[in-house]
C-alpha cells in the first residue's frame, strides 16, 4: 500500500490537478523517505479526503503530486470514542497510539480520581497537543483517511453529563457481569464511548456516578489488563462486533 502523508486541506482539489506537499511532511518525504519522481503517494487531509497519484516534481523540502484518484471516505457510524484516564509512565500515550491504529474516532483525556498523572495550568494544552501529535503520526502509520480528534480533558462529572440519547458509554470493569464480546450495540446508537481507568482502577464513586447516568459496566475477560492495553483491546472487539474487521 502507498504511503500516506497529511496536509491541512484538500479543498478544491480535483482529479487531474496537482497537490503540493511541503513543510515538515514534504521535508520528510523528500529528505528522509527519499521519495522520487514517478513514485505513487497517497495524501490525505485527515478528514476523510484522500488523493493518490505519481510524484511529478521534487524540490529540497517539497514535492508535487498529480492527482490520479480522489476518494472521500465518510465518517463511520457509530463512531468510537476512547475516554482514557491520565496515567504515568507514558502508558496513556501508548493507549492513544494503539487505539488510533485500531480505528478510534475520538479520544478524550480523563482526569480520574486515581490518576497519578495530572494536567494543570499550561500542562493541559501541552498534554492534549502531545496526544494529538501521537494520533497524527499513528494515523499515517495505519494509512487512515481520518485522524482522531483529541478533545479537551474532562472530569468525571462532565463525563457523566455526556451520557445521553444516541451515545452509549461502556465502562471497562474487570469484575463486570457483562462481557464486551457478548454486548450488542443498539440499532440507533451514534457513538460508542469506552471509558478506561488509570493504573489504580476506577474509584467506586466514579462507577456509581457513571452507572447512575446510564453507563454500562463491561469486562474483557478473566484477566486484568494495563491501562495502556485495555482500551485498544476493547476497540478491537468492537471493530469485530460492528463488522468492520
Amino acid at each position: 500500500m502507498a504511503s500516506l502523508y497529511l496536509v491541512g486541506s484538500l479543498d478544491g482539489v480535483t482529479e487531474g490537478g496537482h497537490v503540493t506537499l511541503d513543510g515538515a511532511e514534504g521535508r520528510h518525504a523528500v529528505s528522509v523517505a527519499r521519495v522520487r519522481l514517478g513514485e505513487t503517494l497517497r495524501i490525505g487531509d485527515g478528514d476523510g479526503t484522500v488523493v493518490s497519484g505519481p510524484v511529478v516534481s521534487t524540490e529540497r523540502d517539497a514535492l508535487v503530486l498529480e492527482v490520479a484518484t480522489l476518494e472521500v471516505v465518510p465518517a463511520p457510524s457509530p463512531t468510537l470514542t476512547l475516554v482514557q484516564a491520565l496515567a504515568k509512565g507514558g502508558r496513556d500515550e501508548m493507549a492513544v497510539q494503539a487505539s488510533t491504529e485500531i480505528g478510534v474516532d475520538r479520544i478524550v483525556p480523563w482526569a480520574a480520581a486515581r490518576s497519578v498523572s495530572r494536567w494543570e495550568g499550561a500542562k493541559v494544552e501541552k498534554g492534549r497537543a502531545r496526544w494529538a501529535s501521537i494520533a497524527h503520526e499513528a494515523s499515517k502509520q495505519a494509512v487512515r483517511p481520518r485522524v482522531p480528534v483529541v478533545a479537551q480533558p474532562v472530569t468525571t462529572a462532565q463525563l457523566a453529563a455526556s451520557v445521553g440519547t444516541g451515545r452509549v458509554v461502556l465502562v471497562l470493569d474487570p469484575v463486570a457481569d457483562v462481557r464486551l464480546s457478548a454486548w450488542d450495540a443498539p440499532a440507533d446508537v451514534d457513538d460508542i464511548t469506552l471509558v478506561v481507568g488509570p493504573e489504580g482502577g476506577i474509584d467506586g464513586s466514579e462507577f456509581d456516578r457513571l452507572v447512575a447516568a446510564g453507563a454500562v459496566r463491561v469486562r474483557l475477560g478473566d484477566t486484568v489488563l494495563r491501562t495502556s492495553t485495555a482500551g485498544p483491546a476493547a476497540l478491537a472487539i468492537l471493530q469485530t462486533r460492528l463488522g468492520r474487521w
